[in-house]
Protein backbone atom coordinates (compact mmCIF):
# COMPACT_ATOMS: atom_id res chain seq x y z
CA UNK A 1 0.00 0.00 0.00
CA UNK A 2 1.63 3.43 -0.95
CA UNK A 3 2.46 6.03 1.46
CA UNK A 4 -1.43 8.94 1.07
CA UNK A 5 -0.32 12.45 1.41
CA UNK A 6 -2.84 15.20 1.22
CA UNK A 7 -3.10 19.21 0.53
CA UNK A 8 -4.65 22.34 -0.09
CA UNK A 9 -3.55 24.89 -2.81
CA UNK A 10 -4.76 28.19 -2.01
CA UNK A 11 -4.96 30.42 -5.12
CA UNK A 12 -6.17 33.88 -5.47
CA UNK A 13 -6.44 36.23 -8.82
CA UNK A 14 -5.49 39.89 -8.43
CA UNK A 15 -5.80 41.54 -11.85
CA UNK A 16 -6.37 38.15 -13.44
CA UNK A 17 -2.99 36.60 -12.23
CA UNK A 18 -3.48 33.36 -11.02
CA UNK A 19 -1.16 33.25 -7.52
CA UNK A 20 -0.81 29.99 -5.64
CA UNK A 21 0.48 29.82 -1.92
CA UNK A 22 3.21 26.95 -1.80
CA UNK A 23 5.46 25.75 0.98
CA UNK A 24 9.36 25.32 1.54
CA UNK A 25 10.63 22.83 3.64
CA UNK A 26 12.56 23.22 6.76
CA UNK A 27 15.68 21.57 8.26
CA UNK A 28 19.08 20.91 6.53
CA UNK A 29 18.77 19.00 3.78
CA UNK A 30 16.39 21.83 2.05
CA UNK A 31 18.34 24.98 3.21
CA UNK A 32 19.94 25.43 -0.13
CA UNK A 33 17.34 24.32 -2.44
CA UNK A 34 14.76 26.27 -4.08
CA UNK A 35 13.97 25.32 -7.35
CA UNK A 36 12.40 22.33 -8.00
CA UNK A 37 12.11 22.30 -3.73
CA UNK A 38 8.57 23.84 -2.93
CA UNK A 39 5.71 21.94 -1.93
CA UNK A 40 2.27 22.15 -1.63
CA UNK A 41 1.05 22.72 1.97
CA UNK A 42 0.30 18.80 2.98
CA UNK A 43 1.10 15.42 4.88
CA UNK A 44 0.65 12.23 5.31
CA UNK A 45 -2.56 10.49 6.58
CA UNK A 46 -3.65 6.56 7.23
CA UNK A 47 -5.63 4.81 4.39
CA UNK A 48 -9.22 4.87 5.52
CA UNK A 49 -9.36 8.51 6.55
CA UNK A 50 -11.09 11.52 4.39
CA UNK A 51 -8.38 13.42 2.81
CA UNK A 52 -10.19 16.49 2.84
CA UNK A 53 -10.20 17.07 7.08
CA UNK A 54 -6.53 15.40 6.49
CA UNK A 55 -5.69 18.65 3.92
CA UNK A 56 -6.91 20.76 6.31
CA UNK A 57 -4.80 19.67 9.09
CA UNK A 58 -1.73 19.41 7.52
CA UNK A 59 -2.07 23.22 6.30
CA UNK A 60 -2.88 24.41 9.82
CA UNK A 61 -0.05 22.09 11.31
CA UNK A 62 2.48 23.84 8.61
CA UNK A 63 1.39 27.14 8.06
CA UNK A 64 0.08 28.23 12.11
CA UNK A 65 -3.04 29.59 10.35
CA UNK A 66 -6.35 28.38 9.96
CA UNK A 67 -7.99 26.81 6.60
CA UNK A 68 -9.58 30.07 5.01
CA UNK A 69 -13.64 29.26 4.30
CA UNK A 70 -14.48 28.64 0.46
CA UNK A 71 -15.78 26.00 -1.57
CA UNK A 72 -13.12 23.44 -2.32
CA UNK A 73 -11.82 22.42 -5.81
CA UNK A 74 -10.74 18.73 -5.68
CA UNK A 75 -7.56 18.38 -8.33
CA UNK A 76 -7.64 14.65 -7.82
CA UNK A 77 -4.54 12.30 -6.59
CA UNK A 78 -0.93 12.32 -8.74
CA UNK A 79 1.39 9.41 -7.41
CA UNK A 80 4.57 10.61 -6.75
CA UNK A 81 8.03 9.43 -8.25
CA UNK A 82 8.29 8.37 -4.75
CA UNK A 83 5.12 6.43 -4.95
CA UNK A 84 3.25 8.50 -2.38
CA UNK A 85 0.13 9.21 -3.56
CA UNK A 86 -1.19 13.24 -3.22
CA UNK A 87 -4.38 14.05 -3.17
CA UNK A 88 -4.85 17.98 -3.54
CA UNK A 89 -8.03 20.35 -2.82
CA UNK A 90 -7.90 23.62 -3.98
CA UNK A 91 -9.64 27.12 -1.91
CA UNK A 92 -9.85 30.61 -3.52
CA UNK A 93 -8.65 32.95 -0.39
CA UNK A 94 -6.17 35.48 -0.35
CA UNK A 95 -4.99 34.35 3.44
CA UNK A 96 -2.36 36.78 4.60
CA UNK A 97 0.74 34.96 5.68
CA UNK A 98 2.36 37.17 7.90
CA UNK A 99 2.00 35.50 11.04
CA UNK A 100 3.03 31.73 9.17
CA UNK A 101 4.20 29.36 12.45
CA UNK A 102 4.85 25.95 11.63
CA UNK A 103 5.12 23.20 13.61
CA UNK A 104 8.45 21.50 13.89
CA UNK A 105 10.00 17.88 13.56
CA UNK A 106 13.81 16.75 15.46
CA UNK A 107 16.42 15.39 13.19
CA UNK A 108 20.17 14.51 14.31
CA UNK A 109 21.82 17.31 12.78
CA UNK A 110 24.96 17.10 11.73
CA UNK A 111 24.65 13.16 11.03
CA UNK A 112 26.16 11.17 13.80
CA UNK A 113 26.92 14.07 15.75
CA UNK A 114 24.41 13.00 18.56
CA UNK A 115 23.01 16.16 18.55
CA UNK A 116 19.37 16.22 18.16
CA UNK A 117 17.95 19.91 16.79
CA UNK A 118 14.41 20.89 16.18
CA UNK A 119 13.83 22.42 12.68
CA UNK A 120 10.61 23.53 11.49
CA UNK A 121 8.68 21.54 9.03
CA UNK A 122 7.98 24.44 6.45
CA UNK A 123 10.66 27.37 6.95
CA UNK A 124 8.92 30.49 4.76
CA UNK A 125 5.62 30.30 2.27
CA UNK A 126 5.15 32.73 -0.44
CA UNK A 127 2.51 33.54 -2.94
CA UNK A 128 3.97 32.72 -6.19
CA UNK A 129 2.25 33.35 -10.02
CA UNK A 130 1.73 30.00 -11.73
CA UNK A 131 4.20 30.59 -14.47
CA UNK A 132 6.93 31.11 -11.35
CA UNK A 133 5.52 27.97 -8.81
CA UNK A 134 6.29 25.74 -11.38
CA UNK A 135 9.51 26.37 -11.70
CA UNK A 136 9.73 26.25 -7.99
CA UNK A 137 7.57 23.40 -6.85
CA UNK A 138 8.39 20.10 -6.84
CA UNK A 139 8.28 18.34 -9.78
CA UNK A 140 5.47 15.71 -9.06
CA UNK A 141 3.10 18.41 -7.98
CA UNK A 142 3.36 20.62 -10.83
CA UNK A 143 0.62 18.46 -12.57
CA UNK A 144 -1.95 19.94 -9.72
CA UNK A 145 -0.94 23.36 -10.91
CA UNK A 146 -2.29 22.20 -14.90
CA UNK A 147 -5.51 21.14 -13.05
CA UNK A 148 -6.32 24.07 -11.34
CA UNK A 149 -5.47 26.39 -14.02
CA UNK A 150 -7.97 23.54 -16.15
CA UNK A 151 -11.00 24.60 -13.60
CA UNK A 152 -13.88 27.11 -15.18
CA UNK A 153 -13.37 29.10 -11.95
CA UNK A 154 -9.84 29.83 -13.32
CA UNK A 155 -9.70 28.68 -16.81
CA UNK A 156 -9.05 31.93 -18.76
CA UNK A 157 -6.70 33.76 -16.31
CA UNK A 158 -2.98 34.34 -16.87
CA UNK A 159 -0.45 32.24 -15.23
CA UNK A 160 1.69 35.39 -15.06
CA UNK A 161 5.48 35.41 -16.28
Amino acid sequence: MPRLSAGLLLYRAPAGVVDVLIAHPGGPFWARKDDGAWSIPKGEYPDGEDPWPAARREFTEELGLPVPDGPRIDLGAVKQPSGKVVTVFAVEADLDITDVHSNTFELEWPKASGTVRAFPEVDRVGWFPVAQARAKLLKGQRAFLDRLMAQPSVAGLSEGS
